[in-house]
């Protein structure tokens, strides 16, 4: 487990990192994202006792990680992939690495075959495509078999094939019963393989909750209804409106979508209203979409620009589902 309690980070007057207090759980992969400039690196750097904390702490397992005599024993870490010498072998790297902490010759070999370089081990790493360096950064995080592992932005330049083999690997490792912290910014990617979300901005904590509870707790999630009697559309979309906190979208002539209200909900008044239904569904929100509400006033460095989810006016009126006629109903 990762315990952050109260964690800080000032440079001068610029705070990186505010009062994080959370744990990171073992079985299961928790996800970390948050803007650009909102303290993700910052933050796992000083859980790996890279930077030094203005104020508060990170524990690995009650012991702050520069207490571990062997730490990749005990924790595997990947930030910068890039971070070797060029002139090495991969093999050569991940060598000196087991040496230095006591670890098998024999255990490279292994940690080289599963990241799929064991044919190319004894070249230089110079000559590595991006990809390949981010497979050599997560056979260097395997290495002492630890059972702790921090990942920041380990599918960066894979291709999907590599994005597929990271996922089933750090679920994998999840379900062994390590503790698994990983940052993205590919938020399908992301969607597909956590099960937990620590989400910061500005240096503070946003959420810590279950992927599923945010997803379902956006307001982009909605009720999908299609009917083939516009009349019984109207007398159900105008039945909707009077419900506090309702909204009700028009994206074509035979369907509405509901945001506000479940599916059950939805299926009851339709079959109270005696509406005939083609299709009742719910439709998920995606993490994109929940991630940039939840981050909207969050942003270091915004475009102006804002996104809208959900049909215009002028497909209420063109369907003659207007607020001002509804109201008549």
């Amino acid at each position: 487990m990762i315990t952050l309690r109260g964690l800080t980070k000032r440079y001068g007057e610029t705070v990186a990192v505010d009062g994080l207090t959370l744990d990171i759980e073992e079985g299961r992969v928790t996800g970390f994202l948050g803007p650009n400039g909102a303290g993700k690196s910052t933050t796992m750097r000083m859980i790996l006792g890279l930077d030094r904390p203005s104020g508060g702490e990170a524990l690995i397992d009650g012991k702050p990680y520069s207490s571990f005599r062997h730490p990749i024993r005990e924790v595997g870490a990947l930030l910068d992939a890039k971070a070797l010498h060029p002139a090495r072998s991969a093999r050569a790297h991940l060598v000196a690495q087991a040496r230095s902490n006591g670890i098998a010759t024999s255990r490279v070999d292994e940690v080289l075959e599963t990241v799929g370089l064991a044919k190319v081990a004894r070249r230089p790493a110079g000559a590595f495509s991006l990809g390949m360096y981010q497979r050599l950064g997560v056979a260097g995080a395997l290495l002492g078999d630890p059972k702790v592992l921090v990942l920041d932005e380990p599918v960066n330049g894979l291709d999907p094939d590599g994005v597929r083999w990271v996922r089933e690997l750090v679920r994998s490792l999840a379900a062994e019963g390590r503790t698994v912290f990983l940052s993205s910014h590919l938020m399908s990617e992301m969607q597909l393989t956590a099960d937990q979300l620590v989400i910061i901005g500005r240096g503070r904590l946003l959420a810590d909750t279950p992927m599923a509870d945010l997803l379902a707790g956006s307001s982009s999630a909605s009720v999908r209804v299609r009917t083939p009697d516009p009349d019984d559309l109207r007398t159900l979309a105008d039945r909707l409106r009077r419900d506090d906190g309702v909204r009700v979208e028009v994206p074509s002539a035979d369907e509405i979508v509901v945001r506000g209200l479940g599916v059950e909900e939805v299926g009851d008044l339709a079959h109270g209203l005696g509406v005939r239904l083609h299709e009742l569904r719910a439709v998920s929100a995606s993490l994109e979409q929940a991630y940039m509400e939840l981050t909207a006033r969050s942003v270091e460095y915004g475009t102006g620009n804002s996104v809208e989810y959900g049909a215009g006016d002028a497909v209420f009126e063109e369907a003659g589902l207007g607020e001002t006629q509804g109201a008549g109903a």
